[in-house]
């Protein structure tokens, strides 16, 4: 495999001794389509184009089997709507005037969907953004010649480092699945290799702070938001050696933002919950909690090959910034119009006047995302190690009510008032066992206005999902974190913000 980068395009050159290589070689490619994607597939006839294609359809819905994917040479276009994305593999071998291409109407299919075209040289035009392949026939085998433009350019660069990555890992040939991430811009996939233990990719490239939005410094900044791999290392190694379920780390390769994570399994929260069990494992995780809030925790923790991750205060600016998000993209996505500085230079006062009371205890180690996507139940294992923990590389030190109020005012699943009271209620009275000093009614203050902050920067991320990146389907939880908040807002600690509220948007809190 050779490689090379420049500014407009990065290229790459694969070896592809069998067809069974060049089957492979889709499937690989199958893991870093998106919707909207161009990938123009060139050759001879019989260099393996038509066999590349089907490989990469066929791995887009991999727990279907076989299926069949006739070639389009006759038809010219065959649609695939039933795949991960949309899929959509055009021939145009047969089209003799680039002017007949217009007719099949290939920009209105493209939308949401990765278009696969051979011969591309009959297009009357190419998009600036897409991958191109050339296969030739070298000798008994093939060579595959990829080269990406505009926004493949990166993504092509980063396809080479994980196949290097991996192959390291597993000299044998590991076979790798597309795994659903999260609303990060981080991707996953399942990884078996032959005698190691299956294990989770994590792809992570470094990234700026973000466009600047306040006194220079962008959002991710602000907001103490992970920005390289070497947070992820940090932070599981850390829970780990305090006897938490972390993912072990199999393999790493931090400068280039790769890792092979433990696979902790599938029993994420949200299923037994699906399926009815719900207070046990929020005892467990409620648990865990308590125990977290007894312990010291490090404000620097070593690297390998040097280097020291600093997990960040979770100060005020933090705080703000994310509680903004609702006004600056819940409000719109509910009156269409925007808040005026009365409004905003209010509820940042609300939030300055209530922020300190949130700062009961010593400071703790807030996972921030500690919820039903991100805990994953080990029923194996025994006591709090019951509770696999992923996702934690935001970790900033902090009030130890956020995380709790994240378990108990589930985002994405209804936890009812009765439970929530009755976990909070568990917490407190492990709280006081280990501290005779503990002082329930400022806790329970603290929980009040970091529950609050958390759905109004919850709210703000969900609309901003829908009407930014086109990711509508999180709409359907506004109505529970907008309950949450109306629940939350009753109590009296939290009068300044419910005022404000009442008076500059009232529709914000809406009945459903």
């Amino acid at each position: 495999m050779a490689a090379s980068t420049s500014p407009c395009h990065h290229d790459l050159t694969i070896a592809l001794p069998d067809e069974a290589a060049t089957r492979a070689l889709g499937a690989e490619l199958a893991l870093f389509v998106g919707p909207g994607d161009r990938l123009l597939l060139r050759g001879d006839l019989g260099s393996g184009k038509s066999t590349l294609a089907r490989a990469l359809i066929h791995a887009l819905a991999p727990d279907l089997g076989p299926f069949e994917v006739p070639s389009p040479t006759f038809t010219l276009v065959q649609t695939y709507e039933f795949t991960r994305i949309p899929a959509v593999h055009v021939d145009l071998y047969r089209i003799g005037d680039p002017v007949e291409v217009d007719e099949l109407g290939l920009d209105e299919l493209a939308e949401g969907a990765v278009m696969l075209i051979e011969w591309p040289d009959r297009l009357p035009g190419v998009a600036a953004d897409r991958l191109d392949i050339h296969l030739k026939v070298e000798g008994a085998g093939r060579v595959a010649v990829l080269r990406g433009l505009g926004g493949w350019t990166a993504r092509l660069a980063r396809f080479a480092a994980a196949r290097d990555f991996i192959s390291g890992w597993c000299p044998a040939g590991a076979c790798r699945r597309f795994m659903q991430g999260d609303a990060s811009s981080r991707r996953y996939e399942r990884v078996a290799c032959p005698g190691k233990p299956p294990a989770i990719l994590m792809d992570m490239p470094a990234r700026s702070g973000g466009r600047p939005v306040r006194g220079g410094r962008g959002y991710d900044e602000l907001a103490h938001l992970a920005r390289d791999a070497g947070a992820v290392y940090a932070i599981a190694t850390v829970l780990r050696e305090r006897g938490y379920s972390a993912p072990d780390i199999h393999a790493h390769d931090l400068p280039r933002g790769l890792m092979l994570l433990e696979d902790l399994g599938a029993a994420v929260f949200g299923d037994l919950y699906r399926q009815g069990e719900m207070r046990k494992p929020l005892a467990a995780a409620t648990d865990l909690l308590a125990d977290m809030a007894t312990r010291g925790w490090p404000r620097a923790v070593a690297l390998p090959g040097g280097g020291v991750h600093e997990p960040a205060d979770y100060d005020d600016d933090a705080f703000l910034i994310e509680a903004e998000l609702l006004l600056d993209w819940y409000w719109p996505h509910l009156s269409d119009t925007r808040p005026d500085d009365t409004a905003r230079t209010a509820f940042t006062a609300s939030w300055r006047a209530l922020l300190p009371r949130a700062r009961v205890g010593q400071p703790v180690w807030v996972l921030r995302d500690y919820h039903s996507p991100n805990l994953i139940w080990l029923a194996e294992r025994d006591g709090l190690k019951r509770v696999g923990l992923i996702d934690t590389q935001d970790a900033v030190l902090g009030p130890a009510a956020y995380d709790l109020a994240s378990l108990l005012q589930d985002a994405r699943f209804t936890i009812p008032a009765a439970l929530e009271e009755e976990m909070l209620a568990r917490y407190l009275t492990s709280r006081r066992a280990a501290d005779a000093d503990f002082d329930d009614n400022a806790f329970r203050a603290a929980y009040a206005i970091m529950a609050a902050q958390r759905a109004s920067k919850v709210l703000g991320i969900f609309a901003r999902l829908a009407m930014r990146d086109r990711k509508p389907a999180y709409l359907a939880h506004i109505p529970r974190v907008r309950h949450y908040l109306r629940r939350t807002l009753k109590h009296p600690a939290l009068a300044p913000l419910a005022a404000w509220f009442t008076r500059h948007f009232p529709h914000g809190l809406k009945e459903e």
